[in-house]
């Protein structure tokens, strides 16, 4: 029974057409692939039946007593797109690559999806042209299945297909294939994270390139990172500062490695005449078998340092080497045999020969001093700390860093750059537990004070000043005092991408500002390309003025850099409900790894969708779970579906329990309808919000 009452067919129910016996299943969607990859093509079939598009699989769609060849030969030919898993088992298939040909000879546009990066065999060259897929071993499904729905929905429009559902069935199929997406999802997880995002480009005859300028849909794994038109040009006074590599007996040491690397970006940063890409994109690159050319190429640098580590006990063995990036030439290499406490020495000399052999000049020469610290084993411990930190895409990460960070204060109570560290930790870790109201506040405050510690021990240090100001928004709505830390964390260190972004994102947008904020965020991301936060801030920027369409790529890009973020999937969520598709919306709802979010997008989409029973059903999974930490998502949904007096009460119970999401209410536009409202204005006022 559907919601309307009517009587509603399965997903899979029989469809009669003509040349297919009356018990043959149909489907505007061949998925086509190895029986090695049936979960994950079971998984993007799930998908897209959940928006609607009805898709044919084997075994699955095969009726008993049916010729298996015969079955494929008649789906193939009632369907109107082809969705090919493309990987190493389907190359080596032959029944792949004979539905295939079969697929090319009927004209079927065919949708490729590359899972591994297997030679194609002379069959699959004749078929498929590299511009038919995008590798995708470092993405996830969630962020593109919005994409392959929508360009499935243009491929079947132009080919005047029939509507992809019809109304009887759409709640009895959302309910299956939500079914089917849970089993796959919990069968998948098992496979260690093999799932690959597979990314999709269209073939079809001149509508290739309509929907490519429409949906940004890069060609290969690092398109996303190819350099757009206007900036190729390549300055001679640049260099990328890669990863260095463990080469620790027990490779344990990555967090040492990866913490000189970050100290080297540093001390170059400081030479204003030299073009340093901050760490987030040079560590993209990390564990990825780029070579230096191609590297240099999307980074937009001339020059590469690259290195590696080994430390035992208190040796320490560092080489590094500088490359020119077009001819390969080494243009200096050294291999530096030192003991630990020496660490700060070869860092700095290591600068200064990268200086030296790009003929710049050092305003002046590194201080040890200046690393804040002489302990090795405090340094240790906060390299440990940041390293930790580094995942700070998912709030739970941060908690881990805490400990070491105590550690490295404990070590050397004077270490600023630690009690920084320290204060993101704690309040991070904050957001991201289940604590009670009281013990938040506690820990927020807590956080507060240990940045107040940094900035007495370093006053001219941008560190302590950036982390408070983030603490006093998100924390105590202190937008004035917030505002005030970064200008002087600006004033100390004007180029910070990562200061910049904060007083974009966390004073001028809640404040309205969005205007002020838009050239800060799109300079960030200029300046550091693979950085997944400034993404996706730009992203919220875009959405919170109402160009919904341009927010979509950057959200899709800040996932694809970074797929487990806390966030990032709501918020492109959000801009689907918006831009009114709730389908793809909901076909993102399990993007983010915070289960508050999953279940508010479905509650909302759902409710779109018309499928109130299951709305509902995600709406009471939130008050039972979430009423202390979503009491302000709470509020979202009550004003989406139009009950203002209950979403009041919620921003009144957000406020009582101090929910950081309130920092956002001005320019929020799920609650648009609230706007007009006095209540709305009066909480504006409470918050400091009002102009």
């Amino acid at each position: 029974m559907t919601d309307d009452g009517s009587t509603g067919s399965s997903p899979n129910t029989p469809k009669v057409v003509e040349g297919a016996p009356p018990s043959d299943p149909v489907g505007h969607v061949f998925v086509s692939h190895a029986s090695a990859d049936t979960a994950i093509a079971e998984q993007v079939c799930a998908a897209l039946e959940r928006a609607g598009l009805r898709c044919w699989i084997a075994p699955r769609d095969v009726m008993p007593g049916t010729l298996y060849a015969d079955a494929i030969v008649r789906a193939i030919s009632n369907a109107k797109v082809v969705v090919l898993v493309l990987s190493e088992n389907a190359v080596a298939s032959p029944h792949v690559g004979k539905e295939i040909e079969r697929s090319s000879s009927k004209r079927r546009p065919i949708v490729a999806l590359r899972i591994d990066a297997a030679p194609l065999t002379p069959a699959f060259e004749y078929f498929l042209s590299e511009s038919q897929w995008i590798d995708a071993e470092a993405s996830a499904v969630v962020t593109v299945m919005p994409r392959l729905i929508d360009a499935l929905q243009q491929l079947l429009a132009s080919t005047d297909a029939p509507p992809p559902s019809r109304k009887a069935e759409d709640s009895a199929r959302a309910a299956a294939g939500a079914a089917q997406s849970q089993a796959a999802g919990a069968a998948v997880a098992t496979r260690t994270r093999r799932i690959l995002i597979a990314a999709i480009a269209i073939l079809a005859a001149g509508l290739l390139f309509v929907l490519a300028d429409k949906f940004w849909l890069p060609t290969r794994t690092g398109a996303l990172l190819a350099p757009t038109a206007t900036s190729t040009v390549v300055s001679e006074d640049s260099i990328a500062v890669l990863p260095f590599t463990d080469m620790s007996e027990k490779k344990d040491q990555e967090y040492f490695s990866d913490g000189l690397s970050e100290e080297l970006i540093d001390l170059l940063t400081k030479i204003p005449q030299l073009h340093v890409p901050a760490r987030t994109s040079s560590f993209y690159f990390k564990n990825r078998p780029e070579d230096i050319p191609t590297i240099a190429k999307k980074l937009l640098v001339a020059h590469v340092l690259e290195g590696s580590v080994r430390k035992s006990g208190d040796h320490l063995r560092v080489t590094a080497q500088l490359i020119r990036a077009d001819n390969g030439y080494h243009l200096w290499s050294e291999t530096y045999d030192r003991k630990l406490d020496d660490v700060f020495k070869v860092q700095d000399e290591i600068a200064t020969a990268v200086v030296g052999a790009l003929k710049l000049k050092l305003l002046a020469a590194p201080v040890v001093a200046d690393r804040q610290t002489s302990n090795p084993e405090a340094y240790n411990q906060y390299l440990i700390g940041r390293h930790l930190l580094s995942g700070g895409e998912n709030w739970a990460a941060a908690h881990t860093a805490i400990e070491p960070l105590r550690k490295a204060v404990e070590l050397d109570p004077g270490y600023v750059q630690a009690w920084a560290a320290l204060a993101d930790a704690i309040f991070l870790g904050a957001e991201g537990s289940t604590a009670s109201v009281a013990e938040l506040v506690a820990e927020r405050r807590k956080g507060e004070d240990v940045a107040n510690k940094a900035i007495a021990l370093g006053p001219d240090l941008a560190a302590g000043y950036s982390e408070r100001g983030f603490i006093r928004v998100w924390g105590n709505w202190d937008f004035q005092g917030a505002g005030e830390d970064f200008k002087r964390a600006l004033a100390l260190e004007p180029e910070n991408s990562n200061v910049i972004e904060q007083y974009a994102s966390s004073v001028l947008m809640p404040l309205g500002r969005l205007e002020e904020a838009m050239p800060l965020a799109e300079k960030v991301v200029k300046a550091d390309p693979l950085n997944s936060h400034a993404w996706r801030r730009l992203g919220a920027l875009q959405y919170m003025r109402g160009d919904y369409d341009a927010a979509v790529p950057s959200f899709q890009r800040s996932l694809e850099i970074a797929p487990e973020q806390s966030n990032t999937a709501a918020f492109l969520s959000y801009d689907y409900l918006l831009l009114k598709k709730p389908a793809m919306a909901l076909s993102l709802a399990r993007g983010s790894t915070v289960e508050l979010f999953q279940h508010q997008v479905s509650a909302l989409a759902e409710h779109d969708l018309g499928h109130a029973k299951e709305s509902q059903k995600w709406l009471d999974e939130i008050l039972a779970k979430n009423a202390t930490e979503g009491a302000y998502q709470i509020a979202e949904v009550y004003a989406w579906f139009g009950n203002k007096d209950q979403a009041f009460g919620w921003l009144d119970r957000a406020y009582v329990q101090h929910d950081g999401g309130l920092t956002l209410i001005k320019v929020d536009p799920l609650l648009k309808v609230l706007r007009p409202d006095p209540r709305f204005h009066a909480l504006l006022s409470k918050l400091k919000l009002q102009d």
